[in-house]
């Protein structure tokens, strides 16, 4: 396993790392932190997903730019957008949720241009990284190999009508959440699953006794998930 590349940065194109299963690829998985961290928090659950021997696929980590947030105060950290309410499902920020997006969407046309196919990509991440997955996963134009949402919640939910790709409907996705979140509440994620499905998508849906984190099991049902779809 290769770890620890990072591919040249420019102005376009967020920084990230890369690690690669094996040399040559033949799909990705971009996995977006949550608020605060960055692209090194999940590189260490690579080696545990229990990933098959001849699995091909290139994981990246991106950075989130550092922005103020409200909520803690206005101190700048990485974030994907400002949250400015405790309740997360009252007030979402727009412009900062739409330039985070452009930056996801160019990281996934960047694998494409490097030869991997929408049907090979898997736009993945925990908590705010969840929302954008879910967000810029469901406005494709083409369906995506997989989505994952963990400890996430849907996006300016009220204008998912128009933002909502229907070819987008057919990405399998993955949701998983804590019932004790005391961050992005339970029934927050749970209602995000409910209305998904309802639209039509094939939702494999988990929810672990723990808080605002990732579990073992979770990481064993998350290999699996991958397994089966790579």
């Amino acid at each position: 396993m290769l770890i620890g590349q990072y591919r040249p940065m420019n102005l376009h194109i967020l920084p990230h790392l890369t690690v690669e299963t094996v040399p040559e690829p033949n799909a990705a998985i971009i996995w977006l932190h949550g608020l605060g961290a960055d692209g090194h928090d999940f590189e260490p659950i690579v080696p545990q997903l229990g990933l098959k021997p001849e699995a091909r696929i290139r994981f990246i980590f991106p950075h989130a730019p550092a922005m103020p947030v409200t909520i803690n105060g206005g101190y700048v950290m990485p974030a994907w957008y400002d949250i400015r309410q405790t309740d997360l499902g009252i007030e979402h920020d727009e412009a900062g949720i739409a330039a985070s997006a452009k930056a996801v969407q160019l990281l996934v046309e960047q694998q494409q241009m490097n030869g991997i196919a929408a049907s090979r990509i898997v736009l993945a991440g925990f908590s705010q990284g969840a929302a954008m997955a879910l967000h810029v996963g469901l406005a494709q134009e083409e369906a995506l190999g997989g989505i994952m949402a963990l400890s996430g919640y849907l996006l300016l939910p009220n204008k998912l009508k128009t933002h909502l790709c229907r070819e987008a409907l057919g990405t399998p996705l993955f949701m998983a959440h804590g019932i004790n979140d005391p961050v992005v509440p339970f029934s927050l994620g749970e209602a995000s699953h409910d209305r998904l499905q309802k639209l039509g998508m094939a939702v494999d849906w988990h929810s672990y006794p723990m808080a605002h984190q990732v579990c073992p099991k979770e990481i064993a049902a998350i290999g699996a998930w991958l397994n089966k779809l790579l």
